[in-house]
C-alpha cells in the first residue's frame, strides 16, 4: 500500500518531527514511505480525543526531548499504552493493543500538517476491538 506523501503541500519527510501542542514532547518519526493508512477509531478512548492515527513500529519513534513531561493512560484490559503530555493534555502516541509492535501517532502533532487536509478517513471498529472476539474456530 503506497503512503502518503503530503498533506495540505506539507512534504512528509523521512525524519518527521511531531510535537505536542506546548512543545515540551518532541517525538523523531521515521516515514521512509510516508503515512500509512491513516485512521480513526470509535473505541470510547478514541472518540472522545478524535484524533487521526498512522502507525510505526516500535522502533521508528523516538521521544527526542520531554520523556519527562509524558503521562499514560490505560484501561480496559490494560494492554494499549496511551501517552500524552501532562503539561497542554494532548495525545501523542500509543502502544497499539492489536499490534502491540507498533505505535500509533497522533496526525496533529506532524510538525506543518493539519490532518483534516486529508479529508475523510476510515474509522476502525474499536468498539468490536479484534481482541475481544473469541478465536475463530
Amino acid at each position: 500500500m503506497p503512503g502518503i506523501h503530503s498533506i495540505g503541500g506539507v512534504p512528509i519527510q523521512r525524519h518527521h518531527l511531531a510535537r505536542c501542542h506546548c512543545g515540551a514532547v518532541v517525538l523523531r518519526l521515521h516515514l521512509p514511505d510516508g503515512v500509512l493508512s491513516p485512521r480513526r477509531c470509535d473505541c470510547s478512548l478514541c472518540r472522545r480525543k478524535g484524533a487521526i492515527v498512522g502507525s510505526v513500529k516500535l522502533a521508528d519513534l523516538e521521544v527526542i526531548e520531554g520523556e519527562h513531561a509524558l503521562r499514560l493512560y490505560q484501561f480496559n484490559t490494560h494492554v494499549a499504552k496511551h501517552w500524552f503530555c501532562g503539561t497542554c493534555g494532548i495525545y501523542t502516541h500509543h502502544q497499539r493493543r492489536s499490534s502491540p509492535d507498533e505505535y500509533g501517532y497522533n496526525l496533529g502533532c506532524l510538525d506543518g500538517v493539519n490532518p483534516y487536509a486529508l479529508g475523510e478517513v476510515p474509522v476502525s471498529d474499536g468498539v468490536n476491538h479484534p481482541a475481544d472476539r473469541p478465536p475463530a474456530q
